[in-house]
């Protein structure tokens, strides 16, 4: 690039990403509290059962499935800082209400349908803009360490959010629990709305149709490669009796194990440490021992680990820490996981599919979670939440038994080395 191609940044760009920064991460704190404030608020204020949970968090996650493509083709035409306002603004609007009708004994099951569907699609929309503003906002050599920065926080989030949003539905009741989750947003409204920097919305290259098209393409590559249709199976198993169990989770711990908000959300924070130490082991293991053997062990004991929790019984004074270890343990064999399968991704695929690669691997994990929320959920209305757990815990061993039979768990320390004539190589 010349020095007449150079655009300087102007003095407020810093300003902007600091203000986008903050935004996101209280926006990030905002979702990631009411993922637990929600739930609890209708299993103890509301007083549902294991189905009706199953449903609620099955409509909380339809948002993901039904728009997440669409959103992603159609802020690349809208201004991002809009986008997260009016996105924020929305969710503020949402939660309040839902606090204040709370508060008020005037909100049933099916208000909080509505206002959950409502709220999963204004985080779909937020999550989608804030991603593509960055590059808007900073020059490229900025961008690793703003999607860096951006990263910590959601990790962060992912840390903090459960504890603190199990704490205050124990400390403040579950409405004014709602309202906290609320002002999270609004802060987010605040300090998104500060920035300054005008956007250059990018010019549309295509028409409608040829997205479908390009989408297509995307699907006909990951089906036709070995490695990546592994993968997709692998996920969309994990996908559907993860959320079978979490959902059957939710409503074990606080009536089973008779655990309040706090504990709750404490257990549910322990994957956030345990993330983080997966991602340091990430980096050393898979060179080590191989990406398919660490792929496949991780995923066998992190998914295992779960199958002891229908073992436990009442709030002893062990049945804290187990939690505490079964969540962390699962926390390193995510990220593990996740980064090893993210390497063999980008290896395999050309970059003009690298995008197109990891939406279709997403949409085939994601796309079963509604379903096995709600299949949870009537598991455990048949057979009990005790029982219902174990089986549900017991499916997500599915995942690291589908790559041990595949040509995925045969993968060696060199990535690039992968045989061009394995099923579905170009």
């Amino acid at each position: 690039m010349s020095a007449t191609q150079r655009v300087p940044v102007p003095s407020t760009s810093n300003n902007d990403f600091r203000w986008l920064w903050l935004g996101q991460t209280v926006s990030q704190l905002g979702e990631q509290t009411s993922l637990v404030i929600l739930p609890l608020f209708a299993v103890l204020t509301l007083d549902i059962g294991a189905g009706q949970l199953g449903v609620l968090r099955a409509v909380e996650q339809a948002p993901i499935l039904l728009l997440s493509l669409l959103v992603g083709a159609w802020v690349d035409g809208w201004r991002t800082r809009t986008v997260m306002v009016m996105a924020d603004v929305g969710r503020t609007l949402v939660l309040g209400a839902a606090a204040v009708a709370g508060l008020l004994n005037w909100l049933g099951l099916p208000a909080l349908f509505v206002l959950v569907f409502v709220a999963g699609v204004l985080s779909v929309f937020f999550d989608v803009a804030y991603q593509a503003s960055l590059v808007r906002l900073v020059t490229h050599d900025q961008l690793v360490r703003g999607n860096s920065a951006l990263e910590s926080s959601r990790s962060a989030a992912q840390i903090g959010g459960p504890a603190l949003g199990g704490a205050l539905v124990t400390l403040l009741s579950a409405p004014i629990a709602v309202a906290s989750s609320a002002l999270f947003f609004a802060l987010s409204f605040l300090s998104v709305r500060r920035i300054r920097r005008t956007e250059s919305v990018p010019a549309r290259a295509e028409h409608p149709p040829r997205v479908w098209r390009r989408i297509h393409d995307g699907l006909r590559f990951v089906v036709g490669d070995s490695l990546l249709r592994t993968v997709c199976l692998a996920a969309a198993a994990f996908q559907f009796f993860f959320a079978a169990t979490m959902t059957v989770y939710l409503v074990f711990l606080p009536r089973e194990l008779h655990l309040s908000g706090t504990a709750v959300g404490l257990a549910l924070a322990a994957t956030g440490p345990g993330a983080l130490v997966g991602a340091l082991l990430a980096a050393r293991l898979p060179g080590r021992f191989g990406y398919g053997r660490v792929i496949v062990v991780a995923a066998a004991l992190g998914d295992g680990a779960f199958v002891c929790v229908p073992a436990l019984h009442g709030s002893s004074a062990t049945t804290v820490p187990v939690l505490l270890a079964v969540n962390f343990v699962f926390g390193i064999s995510g990220q593990l996981v996740s980064v090893a399968v993210i390497a063999v991704r980008q290896a395999v695929t050309p970059h003009g599919l690298q995008g197109r690669a990891a939406a279709t691997i997403t949409f085939a994990g994601m796309g079963l979670s509604p379903l096995g929320s709600l299949f949870g959920g009537f598991l455990a209305q048949e057979w009990g939440l005790r029982t219902s757990l174990l089986v549900m815990a017991g499916g997500m061993v599915l995942s690291p038994l589908v790559i041990a039979l595949s040509p995925l768990a045969r993968l060696g320390t060199d990535l690039y080395a992968l045989p061009s004539d394995r099923p579905g190589a170009e």
